[in-house]
C-alpha cells in the first residue's frame, strides 16, 4: 500500500469538501467541549466533595435558657450533654460556639450584607456544640439520640446544605451531558454525509483503482482517514476552546468565590486530564461512524 497515494486523497477529499469538512469539525469542537465541560464539572465536584465533606459539622443547638444562663456550659443539662457528645463513639470532636462566637462568624459570613448584619443581634443567636464526625453518614445516630434532650433546641447537619448544592451541580452536568450528546448525533451525521459526498465526488477513480485490482479496504481506507482527521482536529479545538474559557471566562467569573475557599479552583492539569478522553471520543465516533457509513451506505 502507497502510503503517499493514501495521504494525497485524504488530502484532496478533504479540500473538495471544504465546507462540509468545516462544519463537520466546528459540530465534533462543539460536543467535545461540551463533553468537556461536564468532565471538569465531575472533576468540580470531586474536590468540593473532598473539601467539604471533611469539614461538614453536625450543629447541636442549645435551648434558650441554656444559651443565656450557662455561658461555660458547666451546670446541668448543658455539662452532661457536652459529656455524653464526647463519648459518642463516632464523635471525633466537640467545640462550644457561644452567642457572641456565633455573631462573630455571622458577621464574618454575612460581611458583604451589612444591612443584614445591623438587624442581627447576638440574642437571636443560641449558642451550640460544633460536632465533628469521623464518618458524616453517622448524622442520623447523632440526630436520634440528642434530638429532645433537655438543653437541645434541634439538631442540624450541615451535610444536607451540601447535598442540595451537589444536587445543583450534578443537574448542570446532566444537562450539559445530554448537550453534548445531540451535538455528538450530529457531529456523526455530518461525518456519515461526508463520507459519502467525497465518496460520490470520487467514483470514477474509485471505480477505476477496483478494476485495476485495488481492495476494498485500500479504495475505502482513504475516506475513513478524513473523518478521522476532521474528528482529530476538532477535538484540539474543543481542548483550545476550554483553555480559553478557563481563562478568560471561569477564572474571573468564579474568583471571588475561588479566592474565598467556596470553589476550588480549576488548572491546566484538569484540562490536561480531560484532553485524551476528548481525543478519545473523537477518535471512536469518527473511526465507528466513518467504518459503518463506508460498509452500509457506499459501495466502493
Amino acid at each position: 500500500m502507497r502510503a503517499s497515494f493514501v495521504f494525497s486523497e485524504v488530502v484532496t477529499g478533504l479540500r473538495r469538501n471544504v465546507t462540509m469538512t468545516v462544519a463537520m469539525i466546528i459540530t465534533t469542537a462543539i460536543s467535545l467541549g461540551l463533553l468537556g465541560g461536564g468532565l471538569l464539572i465531575v472533576r468540580l465536584i470531586d474536590k468540593m466533595s473532598a473539601i467539604y465533606y471533611d469539614r461538614v459539622e453536625v450543629a447541636v443547638f442549645l435551648t434558650e435558657d441554656v444559651s443565656t444562663a450557662d455561658v461555660a456550659c458547666t451546670q446541668q443539662p448543658c455539662a452532661d450533654l457536652r459529656r455524653a457528645l464526647e463519648a459518642t463513639p463516632s464523635v471525633e470532636s466537640v467545640v462550644l460556639e457561644t452567642r457572641e462566637q456565633a455573631y462573630a462568624r455571622f458577621k464574618q459570613i454575612f460581611e458583604t450584607q451589612p444591612e443584614l448584619v445591623e438587624l442581627a443581634r447576638p440574642e437571636a443567636l443560641p449558642a451550640s456544640f460544633r460536632v465533628k464526625l469521623t464518618d458524616p453518614q453517622r448524622f442520623p445516630v447523632i440526630e436520634r439520640e440528642f434530638s429532645g434532650r433537655p438543653g437541645v433546641h434541634s439538631v442540624k447537619d450541615q451535610g444536607t446544605f451540601l447535598d442540595r448544592l451537589f444536587q445543583l451541580l450534578n443537574g448542570i452536568r446532566n444537562a450539559t451531558f445530554a448537550i453534548a450528546v445531540v451535538q455528538g448525533v450530529a457531529a456523526m451525521l455530518l461525518i456519515s454525509n461526508t463520507i459519502q459526498l467525497s465518496a460520490y465526488t470520487r467514483r470514477t477513480e474509485v471505480g477505476i483503482m477496483r478494476l485495476v485490482g485495488a481492495t476494498r479496504w485500500y479504495t475505502q481506507l482513504p475516506f475513513l482517514i478524513e473523518a478521522l482527521v476532521a474528528g482529530v482536529i476538532g477535538a484540539f479545538a474543543a481542548i483550545a476552546g476550554l483553555v480559553v474559557a478557563k481563562f478568560a471566562f471561569l477564572d474571573r467569573i468564579l474568583a471571588a468565590p475561588i479566592e474565598a475557599n467556596i470553589i476550588p479552583k480549576l488548572t491546566v492539569l484538569d484540562v490536561v486530564i480531560v484532553s485524551p478522553i476528548l481525543l478519545l471520543v473523537a477518535v471512536g465516533i469518527s473511526a465507528v461512524t466513518g467504518y459503518v457509513t463506508l460498509r452500509l451506505y457506499v459501495r466502493l
